[in-house]
């Protein structure tokens, strides 16, 4: 589980999040919901040491973890798949999921099969190089790339961003499939309302840098959900 604490975060002068608190359960979607600009994607590069917190504190199943950097988020067992999917360009996919390496031991430096499994195409496309693929290719060697380091706690940053609907439901089927095995939390950073109802659990609504409370989505419609990506 990753629980969040009363987490702060500033961009030099300016306070961008202000006392954000949630918990996200291992086995379940959790979803942040809300406008652009709200703070949602700080929120997640904060948990990633990607932008160190000004205050408060990260738990991952139980355990404190201090983060100035995402090599340390990672060794904590939180994975980032940022907006934008930040492939090497010139690197293979191959190469590209081999970078997932560097928080593991030696002995683990190998692409699992079900990699490869949860995603086909990257097995047909393991030697192209990563600004070859399509947009859609990209974020699945993204996601793909994050499950490397074998990740507690996955946060993915509005995945279906500029994505055809084909891979769209080849991405949710993925994520469906990581919820199922339970073995890690995952957060969701999601602008497209049919996939953000579809894949959330539990939804959390993101306004003004601070967030309110969990709601399951037996309580929560997905009218509730369109109105709140609008706050």
């Amino acid at each position: 589980m990753l629980e969040v604490e009363n987490l702060d975060l500033h961009y030099g002068q300016s306070r961008i999040l202000y006392e954000v608190s949630f918990q996200a359960p291992k086995g379940q979607i959790t979803t942040l919901i809300g406008n652009n600009g709200v703070g949602k994607t700080s929120a997640l590069k904060a948990i990633a040491g990607r932008h160190p917190a000004s205050a408060g504190t990260i738990t991952v199943d139980g355990t404190l973890v201090r983060l100035t950097t995402a090599f340390q988020a990672a060794n904590a067992g939180i994975s980032y798949v940022p907006q934008g999917r930040e492939v090497f360009p010139m690197m293979t996919v191959e190469e590209n999921l081999e970078t997932g390496f560097a928080c593991l031991p030696k002995a683990d430096h190998h692409i699992p099969d079900h990699i490869y499994d949860l995603f086909p195409v990257l097995r047909d496309m393991k030697a192209r190089r990563g600004g070859d693929l399509s947009g859609g290719q990209q974020q699945q060697l993204a996601i793909a790339r994050a499950l490397i380091t074998r990740p507690r706690v996955l946060l993915l940053d509005e995945p279906t961003e500029g994505i055809q609907p084909n891979v769209i439901q080849q991405i949710g089927d993925a994520l469906r499939l990581l919820r199922t095995q339970g073995e890690m939390a995952i957060v969701l950073v999601e602008q497209n309302a049919d996939f953000a109802y579809a894949l959330g659990d539990s939804f959390i609504v993101v306004e003004g840098g601070r967030n309110g409370p969990r709601k399951l989505k037996a309580d929560y419609t997905k009218d509730m959900l369109i109105a709140d990506l609008a706050l």
